[in-house]
Order: structure tokens, then sequence, then C-alpha cells
């Protein structure tokens, strides 16, 4: 992973952790668990990096939901 796939991971998982009031190392590790890093936000990136942090944290938070991480 290059460094800008690694700085936009981050602020995926910081901004989902803010957004849902929850720790950043508890959402990176449900994401991490659910493959939602490697297999969505890293190949990804070239999409994602060019909307907005509303729309990105709302996609996020509407995958983790489908992948059964968050209730």
């Amino acid at each position: 992973m290059d460094f800008k796939r690694l700085y936009f991971t981050i602020f995926c998982v910081n901004n989902v952790a803010a957004y849902l009031n929850r720790n950043a190392k508890e959402i990176y590790h449900l994401m991490q668990d659910a493959n939602i890093i490697n297999g969505y936000i890293v190949p990804c990136y070239d999409v994602l990096h060019t909307f907005s942090k509303e729309y990105i944290v709302e996609d996020l938070v509407s995958f983790m939901r489908k992948k059964g991480v968050l209730s």
C-alpha cells in the first residue's frame, strides 16, 4: 500500500469512528475483520477519494451494516 492509500484509509477509519462516536481502533478492527479495508477502500481508492467526506462516511457505514459488523 502506498502512502496516499494509507493516508486515505486512516482518513476513512477516523471519520467513520467520529460519525459513529466510537473508538478508531474499534472501527479499524471491524473494517479489517469484514475485509472492508483491503477488499473495498484500498482497491477503490481512485474512485472513492473523489467523493465528499460525508458521502464516503455514509457509504462506509452502509457497507459495514450490509456486512453485518454494525447494527
